[in-house]
């Protein structure tokens, strides 16, 4: 098993800066990454970033790319995301989620979540 809890969010303007944070336990050595996903009211769920141990290879969706940055400290306890220039429309909840096999993108490859923290962007 593996337990996130994510923090960071908030309420901000459009152009503002927020940095999300995923606080990771549990056996970590059978994951292959962590990724960030974001649900706006209505919408989908979509992939946002994640990070890959192997390489430590980072891919980002195409609508954050250059704005958001993944990372992680060095004993993978904690996952960020640093969000910049941020847009209404990044308004959501974002969740962390721990990999497993499967496409980065997927929600399906993700077999832990947390429990979200509300990014509200306005304009």
């Amino acid at each position: 098993q593996v337990q996130l809890v994510e923090s960071g969010g908030g309420l901000v303007r459009a152009g503002d800066s927020l940095r999300l944070s995923c606080a990771v336990s549990g056996r970590t050595s059978d994951t292959y990454g962590m990724g960030w996903f974001r649900q706006a009211p209505g919408k989908e769920r979509e992939f946002v970033a994640a990070i890959i141990w192997t390489g430590n290879v980072t891919p980002y969706a195409d609508s954050v790319k250059g704005r958001f940055t993944i990372s992680r400290d060095d004993a993978k306890t904690t996952v960020y995301l640093q969000m910049n220039s941020l847009k209404p429309e990044d308004t959501a909840v974002y969740y962390c989620a721990a990999k497993g096999s499967g496409p980065v993108s997927s929600g399906r490859s993700y077999p832990y979540w947390g429990q979200g923290t509300q990014v509200t962007v306005s304009s």
